[in-house]
């Protein structure tokens, strides 16, 4: 008798794990991530005069406007030696991967509804495309902080006590935290918002307000100093402590410990798994609530 039982190639159905990120299937899809990556690259500054340059432009005038601002008016502390400009910068570098990243991914669902509904390919492609995206953002603006950082260090006498850090190789560890923690937020929030779509008016005023509890624009010590009550809301976001980290490595000022560099991990680590397994259950039904 003859076995009439039929084999497939690929079998599509709703992902029954609770915690999968099938990087078999990532991996076959590969070069959808990659056309994904290059369309937000070309997309986002298409028909602008300047383009490309909202790379350079963005940090440049925000770190000059909070220098004017917390450091000239405020008298806000940077640490003796090292020029409130390139404290700035270094904040605001670090920040603005960690919030492009958290904003890219927050409206997966919402903003991609069209094409989930026609065509299958697995769903964490598309945040982590944005993910990938905003690494090339980041690269660029790095070579910015990079450019000042040797023009203040090499060519002026306000950068005395400015010095890079042995740390400094513990870099690309910074960058994983940073994705991990935008993409486990954005994951929770996107799939969120499916039901809740007030969430979408609320996160450009909540990612404004986390920018100021995450030390962005002072030292922690000033913080602790000046509200020491509250410091622990400060102390313990992860993005303090990562960005804190940022500047010991490359300004050699700011606290950074190895206790508080595992705390920033191991919570990134834990919000990426929640952002993951919340984003698997919703992938299931997403279609019939967005």
């Amino acid at each position: 008798m003859a076995n009439n039982k039929e084999h497939w190639l690929y079998v599509i159905s709703p992902n029954q794990k609770l915690i999968d990120l099938n990087l078999r299937e990532v991996w076959h899809y590969r070069d959808l991530l990659i056309l994904f990556v290059k369309r937000n690259i070309i997309t986002v500054y298409k028909q602008t005069i300047l383009g490309p340059l909202w790379y350079f432009i963005q940090p440049l005038f925000t770190s000059v406007i909070f220098t004017l601002i917390f450091n000239n008016m405020a008298n806000i502390p940077t640490g003796e030696g090292v020029p409130a400009f390139l404290f700035n910068l270094a904040g605001i570098t670090s920040w603005n991967y960690f919030k492009e990243c958290l904003n890219g991914t927050s409206d997966t669902f919402r903003q991609n509804q069209g094409m989930f509904g026609k065509v299958y390919f697995p769903r964490v492609i598309v945040p982590l495309s944005v993910v990938f995206t905003n690494l090339v953002k980041y690269g660029i603006q790095m070579l910015v902080f990079i450019g000042f950082y040797i023009y203040y260090v090499f060519f002026t006498d306000k950068a005395e006590n400015t010095s890079l850090q042995s740390a400094v190789v513990l870099m690309p560890v910074l960058i994983l935290f940073m994705a991990f923690l935008g993409l486990g937020l954005g994951m929770t929030i996107s799939s969120m918002t499916t039901k809740y779509r007030d969430l979408k008016f609320l996160i450009s005023f909540g990612v404004q307000l986390l920018m100021y509890g995450s030390a962005v624009m002072y030292p922690l010590s000033y913080f602790k100093q000046k509200l020491p009550n509250l410091s622990w809301l400060v102390e313990y976001n992860p993005m303090t402590t990562i960005i804190e980290a940022f500047r010991y490595m490359t300004l050699g000022v700011g606290e950074y410990t190895i206790t508080s560099m595992v705390y920033a991990g191991i919570i990134s680590f834990v919000l990426f798994i929640i952002g993951l397994i919340i984003f698997n259950r919703t992938e299931k039904s997403f279609i019939d609530t967005v």
